[in-house]
């Protein structure tokens, strides 16, 4: 059984309910799956998982939270090379900038995003919940070495679903 793990930030609960999600999608694909909150990583303990899901909302000037997560992101990232990861968060002003900055500080350090990054304004509605599950699957059915699943490989620049608009591709949210 695939090891996963979904870590997160939430000061109002949107990332939260959001995290809890892409934990339903990890474990309905038979991953053995935790969620972390960000007190509660260990990053020399993330070696032992095969995909990790990060979620993290906009904060001040579309930025990720400073004082708890983005410390431990920084601290892990250089270490996430091989494992199959994916980005997540609410915001409630903006256009997402802050999820475009997180993951081209991800392809920099070389973090292998496996499947589109889900971004939703405010609380996650049905939609983008779905979206979420779907990531879960998709991270518990990738991993280090497993590049024959559905999105792995080869690796293809992340997008991002909005709940009130149209996805780039033309497909509905």
């Amino acid at each position: 059984m695939k090891k996963t793990a979904v870590i997160y930030w939430s000061g109002t609960g949107n990332t939260e309910a959001m995290a809890n999600a892409v934990l339903e999608g990890m474990t309905a694909a038979g991953a053995d799956a935790k969620l972390l909150t960000v007190d509660q990583v260990n990053t020399a303990e993330l070696n032992g998982y095969a995909a990790i899901a990060f979620g993290c909302p906009a904060m001040g000037s579309e930025v990720l939270e400073e004082m708890e997560f983005q410390p431990m992101f920084d601290a892990c990232k250089n270490c996430l090379g091989g494992k199959a990861v994916a980005l997540f968060g609410s915001y409630g002003w903006g256009d997402g900038e802050w999820m475009r900055s997180w993951e081209k500080d991800c392809a920099d350090a070389g973090v292998n995003l496996v499947c589109d990054s889900v971004i939703c304004c405010e609380a996650p509605d049905d939609a983008v919940l779905e979206s979420l599950r779907a990531m879960g699957k998709t991270l518990a059915s990738c991993g280090a070495g497993d590049r024959l699943c559905c999105r792995c490989w080869p690796p293809s620049p992340p997008q991002r679903w909005y709940t009130d608009e149209k996805h780039p591709s033309g497909q509905a949210a």
